[in-house]
């Protein structure tokens, strides 16, 4: 919700109220809810949501008697039902439902509406036309065993490693994945080429969230070192390929550098399943920096032109502009090549046309 400061001024404005905050901001389900109670039904309400967030709003609505469920008006963000037994329940992740005992049921389309009962569920609104799914969903975000559109998650990590293998020349010992989302795509690439996976680094999962989720810098760089423990017995002398989901800032991926040299590795090469990310998220704020500077692609354009500028050109694999960019950003991490995912490869991976899709931080698309 990227416009939550112009959201709370106008209630406020109107007299309303908000009894919670949320990281510092008023919380965003009482900004929601105040924009359903707008209307005077609950379809009605959250149309009014999707006319007013800037953003994703993927939405469960509990009454006494019945959930609503409700998917971001682009479909950026996925909503679920899941069926056992007669029962039903909604999730964002496919990935609740096994454990569960539940199968999935229905999967909602952009703009949806649902309603659900014990006696089964109906649509109140259809789906709208566009969709616009964020791609990030197969890279990085979902689980492995999890579902988007029915196409499964690790399917397509698979399919994005084997891409890059395809284009790649280098010739490693081993190839190893960043944890946790890497090690999909890095199986793909050392299957395609017969390249035998190593775990050169392993996660140390008791206490440690995933890196992108604190608020402050210096947090999400301490959770990064501390989350990885390199394994010198596989990594001294050895030449190593490895696949991450992405680069945002560069930061664990220059500390992951860092500590394989001093491990004694021999060449370091990554290997990235998505494209370079130029523009900052304006949807999910994935990539949302409090300075687009902080993107390692932003900082190795200033670095070659004195300001960020020729955004397009640098976005363009097959532009010089792209192959100078990519090879500061290896400069400055201290690895010995980087290679990243072909926008083209990425989409024949998840097997969904280009226009259902949000690429907007690879290429700067997208609809608002």
């Amino acid at each position: 919700m990227v416009n939550i400061d112009e959201l709370e001024k106008y209630f406020l404005h109107n007299k309303g109220h908000f009894t919670e905050n949320f990281q510092g901001n008023v919380n965003p389900t009482e900004v929601v809810a105040n924009l359903v109670c707008e209307e005077n039904d609950f379809v009605a309400g959250i149309e009014n949501v999707y006319d007013k967030i800037k953003g994703s709003c993927t939405m469960v609505i509990l009454t006494p008697d019945r959930i609503i469920a409700a998917r971001d008006k682009l479909g950026r963000t996925t909503a679920i039902i899941g069926k056992k037994d007669g029962a039903f329940a909604v999730a964002s992740e496919t990935c609740a439902f096994p454990n569960t005992g539940y199968d999935i049921e229905y999967y909602l389309g952009p703009g949806e509406i649902v309603e659900i009962t014990p006696k089964g569920y109906r649509t109140l609104k259809p789906a709208g036309e566009k969709m616009q799914i964020c791609a990030f969903l197969w890279v990085y975000y979902g689980y492995p065993p999890s579902y988007y559109e029915g196409i499964n998650v690790d399917e397509v990590r698979y399919r994005c490693g084997a891409a890059l293998a395809k284009r790649d020349t280098v010739k490693p010992d081993f190839v190893c994945g960043i944890p946790d989302s890497g090690v999909g795509h890095a199986i793909g690439y050392g299957n395609f080429n017969g390249i035998p996976y190593k775990r050169a680094y392993s996660k140390y999962t008791p206490t440690w969230p995933r890196s992108f989720m604190p608020q402050h810098q210096d947090m999400r760089d301490l959770v990064a070192k501390m989350k990885l423990i390199p394994n010198k017995a596989m990594i001294e002398g050895k030449c190593m390929v490895f696949l991450d989901d992405s680069i945002v800032r560069g930061t664990q991926l220059k500390d992951n550098t860092a500590d394989l040299r001093q491990a004694g590795a021999k060449e370091v090469h990554m290997r990235i399943a998505c494209p370079p990310l130029t523009f900052p998220c304006n949807y999910l704020n994935f990539s949302q920096s409090r300075s687009t500077m902080e993107l390692a692609t932003r900082k190795a354009i200033k670095q070659l032109e004195g300001e960020e500028t020729h955004l397009e050109e640098y976005a363009d694999p097959s532009s010089e502009k792209y192959r100078a960019m990519v090879e500061q950003i290896a400069k400055n991490l201290g690895i010995d090549s980087l290679m990243y995912q072909d926008l083209g490869d990425l989409i024949e991976a998840i097997r969904l046309p280009k226009e259902k899709l949000c690429t907007h931080c690879w290429d700067g698309s997208g609809y608002f």
